[in-house]
């Protein structure tokens, strides 16, 4: 087997990984979501804040999954090009799902999360602060 091939082999199973991630994290958000389906209003919001997160982190795997297959497969100027716009694309995406998931701008998680400590809520049960 090639070093291409290996690393073909690789990339593919980051991407299998990621789309894993995105199709199990919604299942379970879904699943989850269905303790209160009786408060549709609650049940959406729940949904798809807790799908944001394994959509982010899936899109995170597959982004890996381009840079492993533009360095070692395709390592072309074309390659690199593609490459570019797509991780342009996914970190908007990102970027957009973490304001949607968090309701709030990343930056400001930690200020957020000093003041609310100061304010006395307790936030240990919140997985990253926001």
């Amino acid at each position: 087997m090639t070093f291409e091939e290996t690393m073909d082999n690789i990339a593919k199973g980051f991407e299998a990984f990621g789309v894993g991630i995105i199709v199990v994290g919604g299942l379970i958000a879904l699943v989850m979501g269905l303790k209160d389906f009786r408060n549709m209003n609650r049940f959406f919001g729940d949904v798809r804040r807790d799908f944001g997160r394994p959509l982010i982190l899936g899109l995170e795997v597959l982004e890996a999954d381009d840079i492993i297959k533009t360095i070692t497969v395709d390592p072309s100027i074309e390659g690199v090009a593609v490459l570019g716009i797509l991780v342009a694309v996914r970190i908007a995406l990102s970027f957009s799902l973490d304001i949607e998931v968090d309701g709030i701008l990343p930056w400001r998680r930690v200020e957020t999360r000093a003041r609310l400590e100061r304010a006395g809520r307790d936030i240990s049960d919140d997985e990253d602060g926001g």
